[in-house]
């Protein structure tokens, strides 16, 4: 099954607002609020993910030493102690909020000045639903969500796998805000 131009400009709209960025550098992670023994699993997944849309992965980003971070927390106030949190994410309040939401997770994107995807938050509440997580699934969507600028939540499968390739092509755009660029994705995937 592949996706059609309506699902993926589906994908990829917000509030009216189309918008698929894509890393426009070496991806360089770091995992924070794991176990030791975890880590590798999380490592994995984001190495493969990135091996298959074809996109360098960095030990280190020139700019900012790391440019996909990923905290886990039991609690979102566990937030409250990370240093510079509002500074890091220009979010005041985002601990609070996330709580009051009962969210799970938390994704924002940081964009260089060509609108690609240059860093990569993620905060991820273990507290909740997502105690029980399988780690492998875990690792792999937590990988996947932070590819492209996804406009909803959504799950590895082999269509959204060959999405994400079709959109790391080198002659498709690092980023796009028109939602036709949706029908180039769609030809590609139809190809």
């Amino acid at each position: 099954m592949a996706f059609d131009r309506a699902e993926i400009e589906a994908l990829f709209t917000r509030d009216g607002r189309y918008l698929c960025a894509r890393w426009g550098r070496p991806v360089a992670p770091v995992i924070f609020g794991l176990a030791e023994e975890s880590l590798p699993i999380f490592r994995e997944a984001m190495r493969a993910v990135l091996a298959h849309a074809g996109q360098p992965m960095a030990e280190t980003d020139p700019e900012m030493g790391a440019n996909m971070m990923t905290f886990f927390v039991r609690d979102w106030d566990e937030l409250r102690g990370l240093p510079d949190l509002d500074r890091l994410t220009g979010l005041p309040g985002l601990p609070g909020r996330l709580k009051a939401e009962a969210a799970d997770q938390y994704r924002l994107f940081r964009f260089d000045a060509g609108g690609a995807i240059r860093a990569c938050l993620t905060f991820v509440n273990m507290g909740g639903p997502l105690a029980d997580a399988h780690p492998g699934q875990l690792a792999e969507t937590l990988a996947v969500r932070g590819m492209l600028t996804f406009a909803r939540d959504v799950a590895p499968s082999p269509a959204l796998a060959r999405l994400i390739r079709a959109a790391y092509d080198p002659v498709m755009p690092a980023v796009a805000t028109d939602g036709a660029h949706a029908l180039r994705l769609a030809a590609r995937l139809s190809s």
